[in-house]
Formats: C-alpha cells, structure tokens, sequence
C-alpha cells in the first residue's frame, strides 16, 4: 500500500528539486536513515520476544509523542 504512495511522492520531490535540501544536509539524513534501519531491526526482533498487547501501545505512544512535537515546531 504505501510503495505507490512512495514512488509517486519521490516523484513529484524529485521534479521540484526538493532532494536538494538532502546534499546540504547529508549528515542529518545518514542520521535519519541509519535510525530508521536500526529502528525497524530493533522492532523486528522484538516481535518473538515482546508481546504485541505492549508493542502496539508503545507505537502508539511513540508517534503521539511525534506528532505533537511536529505540530509544536515553529
């Protein structure tokens, strides 16, 4: 579901030069990337090991406490 969403928004971030802000920024996007694969290493192997009935409300808790923080941002 989200892989359309993803090309069509690489796309369209691709013709209006926003990947440009990315090579100004190459350190902070390593960063992002680089957590975002640990992040989904991590999550994955705490599939067997911790129950879903507390992985699923720690998700929760982890993109609420995103969210505000994104809508507080000046």
């Amino acid at each position: 579901m989200s892989l359309p969403t993803m090309l069509v928004a690489f796309a369209r971030y691709s013709r209006d030069g926003s990947f440009a802000v990315l090579g100004a920024n190459l350190r902070f996007a390593g960063l992002m990337a680089t957590g975002s694969i640990v992040g989904a290493l991590l999550g994955g192997l705490l599939l067997g090991v911790i129950s879903d009935l507390v992985l699923i409300p720690a998700l929760a808790v982890i993109l609420l406490v995103s969210a505000v923080k994104v809508a507080r941002h000046d």
